[in-house]
């Protein structure tokens, strides 16, 4: 008899079904080569009419199923991307309600005699942060009153979808900016024009829409294209003399975003283009023809342009992982001397991606006088769109998909925070600080696996993965 603390025996559990050992843990083998159960073992064979142990088949489909779920729950708490992106949005969260708790005089104030009664200081701070950011949540995504207003009939569909409209309608330009400084990361550059691409895009789009006098299928396209080739013309410079001249992108495209706000301060108080009928610095409004259809009725601002941030997510993640030039992209962006080896022209991917990103951009501008944000070009027109691009690629770790997630997130924060700045008296400078937070421990993989004590084993995946992506 063979016994079962024996260093080296198979477990039971871990016998495929079908198969016996040739030397059975708790059985005799006879000279026939048969089995026999031991007396009083409980090893009793299924055949025999007995009843197995713990089961016996269901033994081995459970302990499978534990092994399974340790398997998983030891994996998912390990650095990997998707782990400390979760936990980076986690502690943002954490500390922006600590944020939340010290600006607010009254909150503070009760925290002066915490020792005393701290139940004071307790309450008030829990009500002021479940309340801003239950306000952030019903901006963002959902009011619950309005939803039973809807199902009670006292009130329309239109309250229970216009916090996702909201969202939707920021989220659409931070896709198109998103995608161009990811797309220009994973050739190896540091778009920082993402800014002044979408300045001259939404210069372009406005100019075109209200000067060209066209059909309205036709004015939007052209309105559309205008914005795009605005921005591919901007990304062209940098792009070229990178490629001629060797001249850093991250000096020449922080210069051009100066250089596009100052024209569109210029070009909207030129004639034909400011508006007659205003003092201010504004332009004439675009022409409803060229304007982006709303999607789901006038009273919601969410529009086509959301269609089309898909389209390009896809387009995007289509030419990187699919295309030749996507191919030769990612080869100059991992080792440019190698991929000039083997005969890729690295000044002209250098080009071309900067083209390709400029003309993202530049939708992105379009988006913001085409659609439902504005509809005359004004100084401000392009808020910052650009430089929360980067943020957000950053976030999206230069994945296509991964970049329209994270504008998604953004543009949730952003549309929240309207609400949590009217409803709850909240800055929303305090949304910028959430969202910086987020980003910063994103980037700080090390810092999220030490507070956590997340495993290392990937940890040294995530210090690549902002160049190579996932």
């Amino acid at each position: 008899m063979t016994d079962v603390n024996e260093p080296g025996t198979a477990s039971p559990e871990k016998i495929p079904a079908g198969r016996r050992p040739e030397t059975e843990a708790v059985g005799v083998v006879g000279e026939a080569g048969s089995e026999r159960p031991v007396a009083g073992s409980g090893d009793t064979p299924a055949d025999s009419g007995g009843t197995p142990p713990d089961g016996g088949g269901l033994t081995d489909r459970h302990g499978g199923g534990r092994q399974l779920l340790r398997a998983f729950v030891h994996n998912l708490w390990a650095a990997n991307t998707v782990t400390v992106t979760v936990l980076a949005i986690v502690l943002a969260t954490l500390i922006g309600a600590v944020l939340i708790v010290v600006s607010d005089p009254d909150v503070l104030a009760t925290w002066g005699y915490f020792t005393a009664q701290p139940s004071d200081a307790l309450n008030a701070s829990w009500t002021v942060v479940s309340e801003a950011y239950a306000n952030l949540f019903k901006g963002a995504v959902v009011d619950p009153a309005a939803v039973q207003a809807w199902a009670n009939g006292t009130g329309g569909w239109q309250p229970v979808f216009a916090p996702i409209s909201e969202t939707l309608t920021y989220t659409a330009p931070l896709v198109f900016t998103g995608l161009a400084v990811s797309l220009a990361f994973r050739g190896g550059l540091f778009n920082i024009g993402a800014q002044g691409q979408a300045t001259i895009g939404v210069i372009l789009a406005a100019l075109a829409g209200f000067l060209l006098p066209l059909p309205p299928v036709v004015h939007l396209i052209v309105a559309v294209l205008a914005g795009a080739l605005g921005g591919a013309i901007w990304g062209f410079v940098p792009g070229f003399l990178k490629a001629r001249t060797g001249a850093h992108e991250v000096i020449t495209t922080i210069m051009l975003n100066y250089v596009a706000i100052s024209f569109l301060a210029w070009i909207i108080v030129q004639d034909g283009v400011h508006d007659p009928d205003r003092t201010d610095a504004i332009s004439r409004p675009v022409d409803g023809s060229a304007q982006l259809p709303r999607l789901l009725g006038s009273d919601l601002r969410v529009h086509l342009g959301i269609v089309l941030a898909v389209a390009a997510t896809w387009a995007v993640g289509w030419l990187l992982n699919r295309s030749t030039f996507g191919f030769e992209l990612r080869a100059v962006g991992a080792n440019p001397d190698a991929a000039r080896t083997a005969g890729i022209s690295v000044g002209r991917t250098y080009a071309l991606v900067m083209v390709i990103a400029g003309a993202l951009s530049g939708l992105g501008g379009a988006n913001m006088v085409l659609g439902s944000t504005a509809t005359a070009l004004t100084p401000l027109v392009i808020a910052q769109i650009g430089f929360d691009g980067i943020l957000v690629a950053l976030l999206g770790r230069v994945k296509p998909w991964g970049v329209a997630l994270a504008a998604l997130l953004f543009g949730a924060l952003q549309a929240g925070g309207n609400r949590m700045q009217s409803y709850a008296s909240i800055s929303l400078e305090l949304v910028t600080v959430l969202q910086a937070l987020i980003v910063i421990f994103i980037a700080a993989p090390a810092l999220v696996k030490a507070i956590f004590g997340l495993r290392a084993a990937r940890a040294a995946r995530l210090s690549t993965s902002m160049a190579k992506g996932w």
